[in-house]
């Protein structure tokens, strides 16, 4: 049994060894210097150096003065962050986004953008069609007393073009280039 036994447990402790500790230091050093802002969480800081978010994850903004982001159904908490899980079919769904459109719809705009009414699969998704942020130009600008062509140009020098997709706005980045004007 010995015989058995203690090659077993060897092998164990040195795969423990190898694929618990070794590894995840090897990995996380070559990141480190390969990638130092991407394997730190890729936080974005004020002009202090205050770290006021991810560019990975939605923060809430709420007031008029703000660019809103897209509903979350974990509530913007990362440790609860996911989908409704309601389908389409599903009353309760269809009242949320009935609710939440009659509560930021501009009838001179016409119909909410559907990124501002939905929530993403993980409910944290930090971007929005650039067509969501414009819906909300208006209502910024005046809140701020900004003129509306002013905000449009901040809105056009934060458009990303990923590889593949449509175009997209990081709110984020988007609300502390506004809080910098």
């Amino acid at each position: 049994m010995s015989t058995m036994l203690r090659p077993a447990l060897s092998l164990l402790v040195l795969m423990t060894l190898v694929t618990g500790i070794a590894y995840p230091l090897v990995v996380t050093g070559i990141a480190q210097v390969a990638f130092p802002e991407q394997a730190n969480g890729s936080l974005v800081r004020d002009a202090d150096g205050k770290v006021r978010g991810s560019s990975l994850i939605a923060q809430d903004f709420t007031g008029d003065a703000w660019f809103h982001p897209r509903p979350s159904a974990g509530a913007f908490a990362t440790v609860s962050s996911s989908a409704s899980n309601l389908a389409p079919s599903n009353s309760a769904l269809a009242t949320r986004v009935i609710d939440e459109a009659k509560k930021i719809q501009v009838p001179a705009q016409g119909p909410v953008p559907l990124a501002l009414l939905t929530t993403s699969a993980s409910g944290l998704d930090p971007h929005l069609p650039p067509a969501a942020i414009a819906y909300q130009l208006a209502r910024v600008a005046q809140a701020r007393n900004l003129p509306l062509s002013t905000v449009q140009q901040l809105l056009d020098a934060h458009i990303e073009q990923p590889l593949v997709g449509p175009p997209v706005v990081n709110v984020l980045a988007l609300n502390m280039a506004l809080q910098k004007m």
